[in-house]
Order: C-alpha cells, then structure tokens, then sequence
C-alpha cells in the first residue's frame, strides 16, 4: 500500500477536539475582534477545514499583520537549516485565539504602577525590579534536639 504524505497525514492526536467539544465551533469563535499587532496563538480547528493552517504552524504564536473579513494574517518564525525564516500565513478565524503570552506582563505593569503610586504617596522609594530566587537564609542547627541518627538496613526476613 502506497505511503500518504497528504496535507492532513500523521495529524490523529494533533487536530483532535477537546472531551465534550466535538462538533462546529461556537458564534462567540467569530465575533472576536483582532487587530493588527495583536499577539495569537495558531491553533487548527479539525471541524474546519477551509483556511486550515499547515500542521508546521499547529501551536506556533505569531502576530497579526492583516485582517479580512473571514480570516487574519500571522507572522511566524519557522526554522529552515538553523535559522529563522519570517513566515505569513494567511488563516481563518476559526484556527486563531488570542494569546496569553502578555497577561503576567501586563498585570505586572499594573501592580508596579500601584506600587510606585503608593511609594509617591508615601514619600519613600520602592524596588520594582524582579529579583532572582536569592540563597536561604543562614540558620543554626542544634544537636539538643536533633541528634544524629545511624541508618542500617534491616535483615532479610522470610514469612512463608
């Protein structure tokens, strides 16, 4: 038997739906607004197949550079031979939603204005910079109540 190497081939687990989500997408998937550098996420919606993206974009995230009625215009970076190659895929509504990428970004700039709001009140000066994960405090351990402790193995018991 001849070997497929169809559009949609090796794609059983890629392209398939959600439990409890078979069947066309709901009217809430196209009255989503996205405009021109929103930041999405390509996601194939195997109950669609026009403007069906190609299963190299499956889970990429890009940003949109065209808007048409039906569909919107991503660009992606693809690797080609180790580097990166700008990609534009042109996709149908359906296959795209808008990405999370931003959100921890964007809270964060909210909660440093508050924060540095707050300071100014306040007439002191905050540190709004992330800092890295610093070593543990120093500690003393006693021996009172932590006495050391030999481990040996237990014999080897037969209950037959």
């Amino acid at each position: 038997m001849p070997h497929s190497f169809g559009i949609r081939a090796r794609t059983r687990h890629m392209f398939k739906k959600n439990f409890k989500d078979h069947g066309m997408p709901s009217l809430s998937t196209y009255l989503v607004n996205y405009r021109v550098g929103d930041i999405v996420d390509i996601k194939a919606n195997a109950s669609e197949q026009k403007g069906l993206p190609h299963t190299v974009y499956h889970g990429k995230t890009g940003i949109v550079y065209n808007v048409s009625p039906r569909g919107v215009g991503v660009i992606c970076y693809k690797v080609v031979n180790g580097r990166y190659i700008e990609k534009r895929v042109n996709v149908r509504v359906e296959h795209v939603r808008h990405s999370k990428c931003r959100q921890e970004f964007l809270d964060r700039v909210k909660s440093n204005a508050a924060a540095k709001k707050e300071a100014k009140e306040k007439g002191e000066h905050v540190e709004l910079k992330r800092q890295p994960l610093q070593p543990r405090e120093a500690r003393v351990v006693s021996i009172k109540n932590n006495a050391p402790q030999t481990l040996t193995a237990l014999p080897y018991e037969t209950t037959i």
